[in-house]
């Protein structure tokens, strides 16, 4: 089995982008405005960190906007080389960033709620570069849109990863005792981390060793 990618999201300073980058993440999520959820930071501050990140590691704008303008407008002000898409979007929205980030990686994210999860991941798939799965819930009247610390049936997202041809990152709840399992159950292009390596919400350099040794030893 291929050790899945890292992604350390809900980065929220440069230190903490190089902490990431030294222990072994292959890609930051710089998390913006949100309904709910932790990690925001504010545009001007993932623009820093963004200019922080060697061009081998991605950076990955967290946006809940869901109109083509806003996400390019949202983008222009903090130029990562990715764009994750915390909300659903309409098909026609995805062609709209395409004619005008041509360079710029969409990454489209699916809160897995039950089995009508797969066929929402199988048409997101038809038009995002890679599917990530989440343990929101974007049907609240207020969104939860990630960073819920709650993982999801796994055995679902094993099925999503077989029915779609797209890179799938797993996050949801995830941390160093439980994501050997997710990993032998889903087996995911890569995983992404935000609570399970905090404490009191700053990175911690300790639970951040014990993630990544734990995904490496897979």
């Amino acid at each position: 089995m291929m050790v899945p990618k890292v992604k350390i999201c809900c980065i929220s300073s440069t230190e903490e982008a190089r902490t990431a980058i030294k222990s072994g993440a292959s890609a930051l999520g710089l998390v913006g405005d949100m309904p709910s959820g932790p990690g925001v930071i504010s545009d001007a501050l993932i623009r820093e960190i963004t200019q922080s990140i060697p061009p081998p590691v991605a950076s990955f704008l967290l946006t809940c906007h869901t109109d083509a303008r806003s996400i390019i407008m949202h983008y222009a002000l903090v130029h990562t080389n990715t764009i994750q898409l915390v909300d659903v979007l309409e098909p026609e929205i995805y062609v709209q960033l395409r004619e005008a980030l041509p360079g710029v990686k969409l990454v489209q994210v699916v809160h897995v709620l039950g089995e009508e999860s797969v066929e929402e991941a199988q048409r997101a798939a038809g038009q995002a570069d890679a599917i990530l799965l989440d343990s929101g819930n974007p049907h609240l009247k207020v969104k939860e849109l990630g960073g819920t610390g709650r993982i999801h049936d796994w055995v679902i997202s094993r099925k999503i990863r077989e029915s779609i041809s797209k890179p799938l990152f797993l996050a949801g709840g995830l941390n160093s005792e439980n994501v050997r399992e997710a990993i032998e159950v889903v087996q995911p292009f890569g995983v992404d981390v935000c609570s399970g390596v905090r404490t009191n919400g700053h990175l911690d350099p300790y639970k951040l060793e014990k993630f990544l040794d734990a995904v490496g030893k897979v």
